[in-house]
């Protein structure tokens, strides 16, 4: 039996102040997530490593406070970080997909909180076709790639093909079509 919308409630707490995240975000954002995820879940295969999406709070001061956020997607490997709903390391790769009500709180301070935790990748995904790709260089993100999908191969600018690798993990391969893949 399907829960009803009322029962699946997800909250963010940063800085001691609770964030409601319901209602959930449109389709667009799940079937993105969802692209991603399968990609580096089969690229994962007989590793250490795990990736999930949408269902692990990351502690992120786990010894100062109780604050946490829910990325959408996520790699964590060092697995005695984990107890119950929560992971407390350090995640190699954290993806956000914005929807119209966390994007700023996605763009500022969710990055400013992966940014001081050490999160070595961070990917803003903006669900009409573009992807900001940042990396870690001495403690502070600096924005490696700004990719706008074009899909139509007529177009001289068309990327679809374009693979994209995680800077972690260089075998994990996606391309910006199978990202954005299955939105239409």
């Amino acid at each position: 039996m399907a829960l009803a919308s009322s029962e699946h409630w997800r909250d963010e707490k940063i800085n001691g102040v609770v964030y409601d995240m319901s209602p959930s975000p449109g389709y667009r954002h799940g079937i993105i997530n969802g692209n991603i995820y399968t990609g580096i879940k089969q690229g994962l295969k007989n590793s250490v490593c795990l990736v999930t999406m949408e269902n692990l709070d990351f502690k992120y001061h786990p010894d100062l406070n109780d604050d946490y956020v829910c990325p959408d997607v996520m790699v964590l490997c060092d697995r005695k970080h984990l107890k119950g709903g929560a992971y407390s390391g350090v995640p190699k790769f954290i993806a956000e997909t914005l929807s119209p009500s966390t994007a700023k709180r996605d763009m500022t301070e969710k990055k400013a909180i992966y940014e001081q935790a050490g999160v070595e990748e961070y990917w803003i995904v903006f669900p009409q076709g573009s992807l900001e790709i940042y990396y870690l260089q001495d403690g502070v993100y600096v924005m490696e790639q700004l990719l706008l999908l074009q899909d139509d191969p007529e177009e001289e600018e068309y990327n679809a093909e374009q693979e994209i690798c995680l800077r972690a993990f260089p075998d994990i391969k996606m391309t910006l079509g199978e990202i954005f893949e299955g939105l239409d």
